[in-house]
């Protein structure tokens, strides 16, 4: 985590907390121009929530300034697709579908696609077609969980 993405997270954090709002993640991108804030709760966020948050953080960055020159803040919810990028992120996402790119080659592979199973303090562990795979945080370049639709059956019809 670089120096200001760390000062971010610890002057947002407390008052995400006292909301009752997790800290998922904070992002600074395009040198700086945009400051991305993702935040999660048990039930999910709606919209009127994630304003006033919003607002909350806005104030709180004004007071301090720890992005120098002008910038956008952006305040989310992971949605249905979260990136993985801290090992909480994986605990919290396991059974779900993930995808996962290393950095090189692990069992030969590069890309990696199937269940996480688990999520330990240094690795995890996906089930790829009942071939689990343990990969060490280190060495992924992306993971994100994979939304699957499950097809309804037709109206009327028994499945």
């Amino acid at each position: 985590m670089g120096k200001v993405t760390e000062r971010l997270w610890d002057q947002i954090d407390p008052y995400l907390a006292a909301e009752g709002i997790e800290l998922d993640d904070v992002e600074v991108l395009g040198g700086g121009q945009i400051v991305r804030v993702t935040v999660d709760a048990d039930g999910g966020l709606g919209v009127d929530t994630i304003a006033d948050l919003s607002r909350g953080i806005s104030r709180i960055l004004d007071e301090d300034d720890p992005v120098s020159g002008s910038y956008t803040l952006e305040v989310s919810s992971p949605g249905l697709e979260r990136k993985l990028a801290r090992p909480r992120h994986y605990h919290k996402s396991v059974g779900r579908e993930v995808t996962v790119k290393t950095h090189a080659p692990v069992e030969g592979e590069r890309s990696h696609r199937g269940s996480l199973v688990e999520a330990g303090d240094r690795t995890f562990t996906i089930d790829i077609d009942g071939d689990p795979r343990t990969i060490e945080y280190e060495a992924v370049a992306s993971a994100r969980t994979v939304f699957v639709w499950e097809r309804a059956g037709k109206p009327g019809k028994d499945s």
